[in-house]
């Protein structure tokens, strides 16, 4: 095995702490996020509260644990809506034939010509704000650039010696599906994956930031992102540090995803 690289150990611990605050914050925030203090409000960064206080009081702090859980579940939930659409077209047009390809692809690059932000606020306009509707819109706006990936995989795979000889000895189509090809394509839809929570993090907060999902006093990052802008240039810590934790998340999932593929790549 290649040496295990220090970035790799920051992303892993990162990560870790990530989902030690989404699936427990109480262990590292036992306050309530929503708890206000009046007479605590604007505090900047000290030791009694270490990312400050808002225009309510409320411990950021506080609010930025707490809202990990809110980010990373929208982030998973929209990458597992494109991953699964994505495995559907790209199955349908690196398996089936000739005719049914050209129109997938077709579809796919029609669908890949709008920018994915810009699919995602079409669909909001259409269906309405939300947070259920922000995770579908970009779960949706990034299934085009997974499905192509996932087609060009399974077009490599299928010319595969293996998968000819599990054909000649008459396996059904959905046994060489479920047992030759899927276990073959999984490395990179792993990496696919963890690439795209990054972005479906990033994107959500975006939606959020304009208000299209996630309101305040949610405690979710986008959400305070868009309370803080209006104090940004007196109380620069109300979106510093949920902008960090946006940026920090992005940053250690995209990392771990890079090294994923060229590990994959080199193996």
């Amino acid at each position: 095995m290649r040496r295990i690289r220090p970035i790799e150990v920051f992303s892993v611990v990162v990560i870790a702490l990530l989902v030690v605050a989404a699936l427990a914050p109480s262990v590292l925030a036992p306050g309530d996020p929503l708890a206000i203090h009046p007479l605590q409000s604007f505090r900047a960064p000290s030791f009694a509260h270490l990312f400050g206080t808002d225009e309510s009081g409320r411990d950021i702090y506080t609010r930025v644990i707490h809202g990990t859980g809110a980010s990373l579940l929208i982030g998973l939930a929209a990458t597992a809506i494109g991953v699964i659409l994505a495995m559907i077209f790209g199955l349908l047009a690196g398996l089936g034939p000739r005719w049914l390809d050209f129109g997938t692809t077709r579809f796919l690059e029609v669908l890949f010509a709008f920018p994915g932000l810009l699919f995602a606020l079409l669909f909001i306009v259409i269906y309405g704000p939300g947070v259920v509707t922000s995770t579908i819109a970009v779960g949706l706006a990034t299934a085009p650039g997974y499905a192509r990936i996932i087609r060009s995989q399974v077009l490599v795979v299928r010319r595969a010696p293996y998968l000819e000889a599990a054909m000649v000895l008459g396996r059904g189509s959905t046994n060489r599906v479920i047992h030759h090809l899927l276990p073959n394509v999984a490395g990179s839809l792993f990496v696919l994956v963890t690439l795209g929570i990054g972005q479906s993090i990033v994107w959500a907060s975006s939606l959020s930031y304009l208000g299209l999902g996630a309101v305040p006093p949610a405690a979710e990052w986008g959400a305070m992102l868009s309370a803080g802008r209006t104090y940004i240039t007196s109380f620069w810590w109300m979106t510093f540090f949920p902008g960090l934790f946006i940026v920090l998340s992005a940053v250690v999932t995209t990392l771990l995803g890079r090294s994923l593929q060229q590990r994959l790549r080199s193996s």
